[in-house]
C-alpha cells in the first residue's frame, strides 16, 4: 500500500505542492490548448494565415500590373492614331501648297514657310479665279458657236443664190454690166457703213473693239443682210426696168 502523503493522519504541505507542479508541467497550457483548438477546427496550422495573406497580395499586384498594361496600350493606340491624323493633315497641306501656284511663289526676300491659314486663303482665291476663267471661256465658246451658226446660214444662202443663178438661162439682153454689179455692191457697203458709223465709238481701242463686235452681232446677221440685199436688188431692178 502506497504511503499516504498526509502521513499518519496529518497534512504534508511540501509533498502536495510538488505533486501539483508535476501535474501542471505534464499538461499543456490553456493558451496552447486554445491555439491548438482553433487550428484543429479550421483544418490548418497557425502559419497558414500568413501564407494566405501573402498569396492575396501577389494576386492584387498581378491585377494592378494588368490594369496598368491595358491603360498603357490604350494610351499608345490613341497617341498613334493622333499622330497618324496629324501626318495626314500635314501631307494634305503640303500637296495643296505644291498644287496652288500662288503658294509656290517666293517673296523677294527669299523662300519663307507659309502658315496653314495663308495656304487655305490663297487656295480659295485661286479656286475663285479658276471659276471666273471657266465662266469667261464658256461665254466665249457660246459666242463662237453662234458665230459658226451664222456663217453656216450665210453659206447656205450663198449656195442657194449661186444655184438659182446657174439654173436661170443667160440671155445677152439680160446680162448685167459690171457697173451695175459695182452699184449693187456700193449700195450694200453704204448701208452697212451708215449703221457702222452710227454705232461705233472711237474714244479708245477697247471701246472700239467692243462696239465692233456689238455692231457685227446686231447688223451683220444673215437675216438682216438678206433684207438689205433684197431691198437693194429690188431698187436696182426697178431702175433697169425703166
Amino acid at each position: 500500500m502506497a504511503e499516504n502523503s498526509f502521513g499518519d493522519g496529518g497534512f504534508d504541505q511540501s509533498s502536495f505542492l510538488e505533486n501539483e507542479l508535476k501535474k501542471i508541467n505534464a499538461s499543456p497550457t490553456t493558451a496552447q490548448q486554445f491555439v491548438f483548438g482553433r487550428a484543429g477546427s479550421t483544418g490548418s496550422i497557425p502559419g497558414s494565415s500568413a501564407s494566405s495573406a501573402h498569396n492575396t497580395d501577389d494576386e492584387d499586384s498581378d491585377s494592378s500590373r494588368a490594369t496598368l498594361s491595358y491603360k498603357d496600350r490604350r494610351r499608345e493606340a490613341h497617341t498613334a492614331a493622333e499622330q497618324k491624323r496629324r501626318d495626314a493633315i500635314k501631307r494634305g497641306y503640303d500637296e495643296l501648297q505644291g498644287i496652288v501656284p500662288t503658294c509656290t511663289q517666293t517673296d523677294t526676300l527669299g523662300p519663307s514657310k507659309l502658315s496653314k491659314a495663308t495656304i487655305l486663303q490663297r487656295s480659295i482665291d485661286y479656286i475663285q479665279y479658276l471659276v471666273q476663267q471657266k465662266k469667261k471661256q464658256e461665254d466665249e465658246l457660246d459666242s463662237l458657236r453662234k458665230e459658226v451658226m451664222a456663217l453656216k446660214i450665210m453659206k447656205a444662202n450663198y449656195e442657194h443664190i449661186v444655184k438659182t443663178h446657174q439654173n436661170q438661162p443667160v440671155h445677152g439682153q439680160n446680162q448685167v454690166s459690171d457697173a451695175a454689179k459695182f452699184q449693187v455692191f456700193k449700195q450694200i457697203m453704204d448701208a452697212l457703213f451708215c449703221t457702222f458709223n452710227a454705232n461705233i465709238s472711237v474714244a479708245n481701242f477697247a471701246e472700239l473693239s467692243a462696239c465692233v463686235f456689238s455692231w457685227l452681232e446686231e447688223y451683220c446677221k444673215p437675216q438682216t443682210l438678206r433684207e438689205v440685199v433684197l431691198g437693194i436688188l429690188r431698187q436696182m431692178n426697178q431702175q433697169l426696168s425703166q
